[in-house]
C-alpha cells in the first residue's frame, strides 16, 4: 500500500514534467500543476491513510 501512495504522485509529477517540457513551458510556469498534484495526491494518501488505521 505504500508503494502505490508514493508511485501515483511520483508518477503524476513526472507526467507533468514530460508535458510541460514537450509543449515548450518551464517549470516555473507548471508550479500551479505541481501543487494541484501534491495536494489532490496528499488528500488521497490520507484518506487512505485513515481508512488503514480504522479497519486495520
Amino acid at each position: 500500500m505504500l508503494r502505490i501512495i508514493i508511485l501515483i504522485p511520483l508518477i503524476l509529477l513526472i507526467l507533468w514534467t514530460a508535458y510541460l517540457k514537450t509543449l515548450g513551458y518551464s517549470l516555473a510556469q507548471g508550479k500551479q500543476g505541481f501543487i494541484y498534484i501534491l495536494v489532490i495526491s496528499a488528500t488521497i494518501a490520507g484518506f487512505y491513510t485513515l481508512l488503514l488505521w480504522l479497519t486495520h
